[in-house]
């Protein structure tokens, strides 16, 4: 009488899990970068808002600004944001061009957003 077994070889398991551990190194690989896409979207979509926020700061001072430069920092979302505000005439009378830089690191080269808005002079 013969038996036959039923079942897995050793070679045929080290393939099997061969072919896994690649596969879970691909998914480990996607989820990582998945997660630096979202960290990097977060930093620039609160850069963008302090940008805005600075803007609106300004159109509601109601206040005609002076041609310059001013920086300062903004905290949001339990982080310190370092704002630069350039105003500029933008070549037409009774309309000043603002050029806003946020960036993350008082003494990163790049902003992590810029951001340019037209202001017109307020009536009086």
């Amino acid at each position: 009488m013969s038996r036959h077994h039923r079942g897995f070889t050793l070679l045929e398991v080290l393939v099997a899990l061969a072919v896994l551990a690649i596969a879970l190194g691909s998914i480990i690989q996607s989820v990582a970068s998945n997660t630096n896409n979202a960290a990097y979207l977060r930093e620039k979509t609160m850069a963008h808002w302090v940008a805005m926020n600075k803007v609106a700061e300004i159109q509601v001072q109601q206040k005609w600004p002076d041609p310059g430069t001013d920086t300062g920092t903004e905290e949001m979302a339990n982080h310190d944001w370092y704002w630069q505000v350039k105003v500029v005439d933008s070549g037409v009378d009774n309309i000043r061009r603002l050029e806003v830089e946020v960036r993350s690191e008082e003494d990163q080269e790049q902003p992590v957003s810029s951001l340019v808005a037209l202001i017109g002079k307020p009536l009086t």
